[in-house]
């Protein structure tokens, strides 16, 4: 049986590697790729993929936020992280979202496909070099559990903010008033102790909601 994937990573030569190295396996179909979290969750309920390759840091929507919409949705769909971060917060922030698996970007090819054939097969998979982070008993860090703390829409409304969109814009694409968005970001400010715009956007860096590149 051909398992149907989703490939959603905003850099092209990355997706497009991804789908030459999945069509290169007999018994793995490539039904997409997208190239930000609100299209993933989109084609998903379309295409209806049996595993999504997510990347983490994704424009519009987070990977984290992204996923956590695709299982609520179809809680049989699949979806492996694809990150640069190894440290455990990130690990847990993708496997509380959801994510079945959590695999390195810098890992080889062959690591992409047992991945998906483990997902797949109802295993989790993690990189091995992140194997160590998924620790039940570990202390949790203040500050990094201060991303979990914000609802979905704060997220977002921080996520967008620290990609440059202005207030109006921010209204129009989640279909919120601007003052209501306004009222978001107020909520930002209290809930995170950060009073300008320059330091949403470092917190969104550090915690991967956004990449620099």
């Amino acid at each position: 049986m051909t398992i149907r994937i989703l490939i959603a990573d905003d850099h092209t030569v990355v997706a497009e590697g991804l789908k030459h190295l999945i069509e290169t396996q007999p018994d793995l179909e490539v039904v997409a790729i997208v190239g930000d979290g609100r299209e993933a969750v989109r084609i998903a309920k379309e295409a209806a993929p049996q595993v999504v390759l997510m990347d983490l840091s994704m424009p519009e929507l987070n990977g984290a936020d992204a996923t956590r919409a695709i299982v609520e949705n179809d809680p049989k769909c699949r979806v492996i992280m694809l990150s640069m971060y190894a440290e455990r917060e990130y690990v847990r922030r993708a496997l509380k979202a959801g994510a079945a698996g959590y695999v390195l970007k810098r890992s080889a090819a062959e690591e992409v496909v047992a991945a998906i054939r483990a997902v797949h097969g109802g295993t989790r998979y993690l990189s091995p070099r992140v194997a160590d982070a998924v620790i039940d008993d570990y202390p949790v860090d203040e500050k990094a559990d201060l991303l979990e703390r914000l609802s979905a829409r704060e997220r977002e409304v921080l996520q967008l903010l620290a990609e440059g969109r202005t207030g109006a814009e921010i209204a129009q694409r989640l279909s919120l008033s601007q003052k209501t968005v306004e009222t978001y970001r107020a909520r930002l400010v209290e809930k995170l102790g950060i009073r300008d715009v320059a330091g949403l956007v470092k917190f969104a860096i550090q915690r991967g909601l956004v990449s620099l590149d």
